[in-house]
């Protein structure tokens, strides 16, 4: 009778720092990859640069350190290059430390994504009304949201990375001691999915140019909540709006949820407190880009916290989710399952 347990079992996951340190340094560079694409948003620098994947046909194209649209763009472009390096040494070394299953499956993720990140950045110009010789910028714009919407989702694949090559989700089950209230995990999912719905609202008012189409917060230059007329400007800002009402009502649902369980509490208590205080400054950054009419700066540390904002949320909500998660069927652990019942089934050989 073998006294051994899933955690001694020879096929379980051993820590590996390497891993865990790869990426969170790559969490580290796509901040700064965020905020140089959320600043050449922000002053309009997408397009200083008619070509790509080179600027101005050059990878150090003439004169970029003096010029701010140039040097936005082209900073961007340098830091998704090595984003995209990053991507596939995180791949690698997946593969010759021999991580586990889900940590493979999610580093060729982050690669596959990567460069369909970088196809969509290039699109973005490439598809421009200034190289289409067109009235409208439909196309572009198209692709600069879809660019925007997959850098969170990438965001989030590099969170997962980090967390399943934790010390803490291999050695001490994400922090829980037993496996969360499943009402736990889904209002963590609902929150990750409002903050997701208002990321690319709020991307679609950014490529829009709908910043400032209600120039005054908290009420409209008419002294009301609701504006009384509506174009297509007005209403996706105004949508942006409702929608940070419903991501505060689902991270403090979140948060809330958490602060009732001890269990909860201990494991990822603090991340909470850390959640609702970034709700708190996105909030504020919003109101504060109004207020600066649209200061660039303030503009583009409004949509870095909302990045981060997400991550966190994910990160906690990954975290509730690791026994769900690892209680899903594998194909190859059925197999041998289904191999080793064969074996017992047999009769025994005099």
């Amino acid at each position: 009778m073998t006294q051994d347990s899933p955690q001694q079992s020879p096929n379980s996951p051993v820590y590996k720092p390497i891993l865990f340190w790869f990426g969170l340094v790559s969490l580290v560079w796509i901040t700064f990859l965020l905020y140089a694409g959320g600043f050449t948003t922000s002053i309009r620098a997408g397009m200083a640069f008619l070509d790509w994947p080179l600027s101005n046909g050059s990878i150090n194209p003439e004169g970029w350190l003096e010029n701010e649209d140039m040097l936005a763009e082209h900073s961007h472009r340098l830091l998704g290059f090595v984003m995209g390096l990053l991507s596939i040494g995180l791949c690698v070394a997946a593969y010759v430390l021999k991580a586990p299953p889900a940590a493979k499956k999610l580093s060729i993720a982050i690669l596959l994504l990567v460069i369909v990140q970088g196809l969509l950045g290039g699109l973005r110009v490439l598809l421009d009304q200034l190289n289409l010789n067109i009235d409208h910028n439909l196309y572009a714009q198209t692709f600069a949201v879809a660019h925007a919407t997959l850098a969170q989702v990438f965001l989030c694949l590099l969170v997962s990375f980090a967390v399943i090559n934790s010390r803490s989700w291999i050695e001490r089950s994400a922090g829980f001691s037993q496996e969360p209230s499943k009402l736990l995990g889904n209002l963590g999912l609902i929150a990750c999915l409002t903050i997701v719905l208002q990321l690319i609202i709020g991307a679609i008012m950014r490529h829009s140019y709908a910043g400032l189409a209600i120039p005054t917060f908290p009420l409209t230059p008419y002294g009301t909540i609701v504006p009384p007329a509506f174009d297509f400007q007005v209403g996706i800002h105004f949508a942006h709006r409702v929608g940070g009402v419903v991501v505060t009502i689902a991270i403090l649902a979140f948060c809330i949820r958490i602060w009732k369980s001890a269990e909860a509490r201990q494991a990822i208590g603090i991340s909470a407190a850390v959640l609702a205080f970034l709700l708190m400054l996105q909030i504020y950054l919003g109101a504060l880009t109004i207020w600066t009419v649209r200061n660039p700066h303030a503009a583009t540390l409004h949509m870095l916290n909302g990045a981060v904002t997400l991550a966190v949320c994910w990160m906690m909500t990954f975290r509730c989710l690791k026994f769900r998660i690892e209680s899903l069927p594998s194909p190859k652990r059925d197999v041998k399952i289904a191999s080793h019942s064969a074996e017992l089934s047999q009769p025994a050989k005099a």
